[in-house]
């Protein structure tokens, strides 16, 4: 049986960068405010006229270069969102017309943990040999649904996207053992409660805001911490590892307290969690992905070195994933 591997990544972030001293003279807050509680300083908004999908189109044509493969090599189009360019046709659709690719595609829904999520999926494809070379696109527009009017949300969000190519051929990280989860009874904490079905666009849904995220800031913060330290544990026990054989832990790029605390409690050295909250905020579904690139872009990693990524977003949705260095 082959072993999927991520054998390309790639990144994109768009030119504009939004500062915290450029949120002073939008909202009621100051750069030691999100700072301390956050750990942000600035984020990168994409433009009026850039979509999810040109994110992430950039993003793959990075991927697929890196990875040193025929374009025309993949068959099946991942990508994770919860900011899709329509509801429908997916997202994933119009990068596969863009890029010019002969391959499939479906868009993933897992929020923040859509990468994982992706990155679970296509490794079962490719290790049933169900295809052979599969794109991961995770790409968010946050910015379109964020509320700049709202100081506790509009610090946290960023734009960017994230893409790699998973094979059963060639070197790379080998995708190993991962443990994903869900809680639904918690789906009000963190939601955008207008635009679906249940709540039909209108003028009152717009006049009430309903359009932007909606979240329960200590909740969520609980949850995470929880769910991520969880999911850690029981995916190192399932790889027959212990944590001191886990050279980088990727953690979803949400807040720094939340990122400190999953690594108090995992016992992690700092050195050993990698970060780019500060420099790109929460990025949902692209944020591991994003660091993963810069990771392997950054550090020199040895043969048979393990990184642990780990995620949490609305859903409830988490998830934890070892990858192994070839």
């Amino acid at each position: 049986m082959k072993q999927a591997k991520i054998i390309g990544t790639g990144r994109y972030l768009p030119e504009k960068i939004l500062t915290n001293a450029d949120l002073e003279t939008m909202v009621d807050t100051s750069d030691e405010w999100i700072v301390s509680r956050t750990g942000i300083r600035e984020r990168r908004i994409a433009r009026g006229d850039e979509n999810t999908s040109d994110l992430g189109i950039e993003a793959a044509k990075r991927a697929i270069e890196k990875a040193q493969i025929e374009p025309d090599n993949i068959d099946l189009i991942l990508v994770a969102t919860l900011t899709p360019d329509y509801l429908f046709p997916s997202t994933a659709c119009i990068i596969q017309s863009a890029l010019n690719l002969n391959a499939a595609a479906l868009d993933i829904q897992a929020a923040c943990s859509g990468y994982l999520y992706a990155l679970a999926v296509a490794k079962a494809f490719v290790e049933a040999g169900i295809y052979r070379t599969i794109l991961i696109v995770a790409a968010e527009k946050l910015s379109a649904i964020t509320n700049y009017e709202d100081r506790e949300t509009c610090v946290l969000f960023g734009d960017g996207a994230a893409a790699c190519v998973v094979s059963g051929e060639g070197k790379g990280l080998l995708i190993g053992d991962s443990v994903l989860g869900s809680d639904g009874t918690q789906a009000d904490i963190l939601i955008m409660p207008g635009g679906g079905s249940c709540n039909p666009t209108t003028k009152e849904t717009v006049d009430q805001g309903l359009h932007y995220i909606k979240m329960e800031g200590r909740e969520v913060f609980k949850h995470a911490v929880r769910r991520m330290e969880s999911s850690c544990k029981e995916c190192i026990e399932k790889a027959g590892l212990d944590e001191s054989a886990i050279s980088w832990l990727i953690p979803h790029q949400a807040n720094i307290r939340i990122i400190e605390a999953i690594a108090k409690r995992f016992h992690v050295d700092p050195e050993k969690v990698f970060i780019t909250v500060d420099k790109y905020g929460n990025t949902s579904a692209s944020s591991v992905g994003i660091a993963l690139d810069e990771l392997l872009e950054q550090k020199s990693l040895s043969s048979g070195e393990h990184i642990l990524l780990t995620a949490f977003g609305s859903g409830l949705t988490w998830g934890s994933m070892v990858l192994r260095y070839e």
